[in-house]
């Protein structure tokens, strides 16, 4: 399998240039890399890098941080990282070290991180403004403070320290917000690898197997397609469980007759995709279920067609929350005036969650959903979810029987383009008739190796990119 799409060491550098040209004159950002941090004795969790570390400079080891001074002769952009040590990297692998971290991320110097004390205090010594995201990293915070105070401290003898901190945060999450063409390739590979996944539990669900099971098949499809992890804990809800929004404990059994609902997406390079199908245990759903089902499928796409420029980042939810409160009250569900039950939100005993959520490199991506109490306009170049979905939990006795214990969700992740939007994971099955049929001809009746065709198809298609 060839290697897939990735980001250039030049976007990493307009990145880098838009940044510093929203900082005031006589600033500098200071950006750590995430820790290592222990599971249990001598085990780590795997290392994820930061994710603003990442989108500036895709630096992917701990231990690292990355500092920008626009204007400074020497150099803008500098990075302190881990020398090389033959010993450390015959147990844990290659390290970059400094001087091929300069040369293979574009960066003007780049110094041991055992020299950042000696070093940094003095690029952060006179300067008015320290753009820093204090609150991230403790360890690093007490740092940075205890650099601030030894300046302090030296005013006496000329030093100054900074006369300014503010929150990186909000400067890079804007940039963050709007995905370019680069980050969209990977946004794209990430969908792909997770329609694998996805495409592989359609072919196995069937009663009998427990939820990490289907978890595991998952997992597996990913990885083949070259998503080797998970944007986030998956869901995998059977029965009831699917009115946990939350559920992770995925350990129950798949009955027949039930609904599985299933949340999972893949990460590549970074960036998530988030994805929920709800599918039949046994093929094909009862008349109950398809009622509900077919209404959030309504909901969902009344909620993606509003998603284009111009409309504000409230106006799919909106459409969302209008199309299942009047299929609920068509169902018998809900009593009353439409528009009335809106206003008193009553719909939120069945629909308790927004329709959507920005994404990117976190699973809920960094961006502003109002500006000045106002809701934002969608803009080409962003990317959301739409998720609506209709709970209703086995213990609710005050509505018809046929419909306890039903939930259901649909998701999909959605760009925002010129001219409208494109649906980045309509490749999956979503539909009834769709899915009943996937289940059936892409699965039910072929041989294991078989079964999984349209999963491997789906990981060679992305060497294409």
């Amino acid at each position: 399998m060839k290697a897939g799409p990735t980001i250039t060491k030049k976007e990493f550098a307009r990145r880098r240039a838009d940044l510093m040209s929203m900082m005031a004159a006589n600033s500098i950002a200071v950006v750590p890399s995430a820790r290592i941090v222990a599971r249990n004795r001598d085990v780590d969790y795997p290392f994820r890098q930061n994710s603003d570390f990442h989108y500036l400079c895709g630096f992917g080891e701990a231990d690292a941080v990355l500092v920008l001074v626009p204007g400074r002769v020497h150099g803008e952009t500098l990075l302190f990282c881990r020398e090389r040590d033959p010993d450390l990297e015959r147990w844990h692998g290659q390290i970059t070290g400094p001087e091929r971290a300069m040369q293979r991320y574009g960066l003007d110097d780049a110094f041991p991180i055992t020299d950042i004390d000696d070093i940094l205090p003095g690029l952060i010594e006179g300067k008015s403004r320290l753009y820093y995201g204090m609150g991230t990293n403790t360890e690093f915070d007490a740092q940075v403070i205890g650099w601030t105070k030894a300046l302090a401290a030296s005013q006496q003898s000329g030093a100054r320290p900074p006369g300014e901190f503010v929150h990186l945060g909000q400067q890079v999450d804007e940039l963050r917000l709007f995905k370019s063409s680069q980050e969209i390739n990977l946004m794209r590979y990430a969908a792909n690898a997770t329609a694998a996944g996805h495409l592989r539990l359609m072919t196995v669900l069937a009663p009998g197997l427990m939820e990490f099971q289907l978890e595991a098949e998952l997992n597996h499809a990913f990885v083949m397609a070259g998503a080797r992890t998970m944007a986030y804990p998956a869901i995998v809800g059977a029965g009831n469980n699917a009115n946990i929004l939350h559920y992770t404990g995925n350990n129950s059994i798949v009955r027949a007759g039930d609904l599985v609902l299933v949340d999972a997406g893949a990460e590549y390079e970074g960036y998530a995709a988030d994805v929920t199908r709800t599918l039949p245990a046994s093929g094909r759903y009862s008349a109950a279920q398809a009622d509900i089902y077919n209404l959030v499928l309504d909901a969902q796409l009344a909620a993606i067609a509003a998603v284009r420029p111009g409309n504000h980042w409230n106006q799919p939810h909106e459409a969302a929350v209008r199309v299942i409160t009047a299929g609920l009250v068509e169902l018998g569900l809900l009593q009353g005036n439409v528009d009335d039950l809106i206003l008193t939100e009553a719909f939120k005993k069945f629909y308790m969650h927004r329709t959507g959520h920005w994404l990117g490199l976190d699973v809920h991506d960094v961006g502003e959903y109002q500006i000045d109490n106002t809701w934002r306009v969608f803009e080409p170049g962003m990317v959301t979810t739409v998720e609506p979905g209709i709970y209703i939990a086995a213990d609710l006795t005050d509505v018809p029987a046929r419909y306890r214990g039903i939930g259901v969700r649909i998701e999909d992740d959605v760009l925002v383009t010129r001219d409208g939007h494109e649906v980045l994971t309509a490749m999956i099955p979503k539909t009834v008739a769709e899915i009943e049929s996937y289940m059936c001809v892409g699965g039910k009746g072929l041989a294991a190796g078989e079964a999984a065709k349209d999963a491997v198809r789906y990981g060679e298609s992305l060497q294409a990119w």
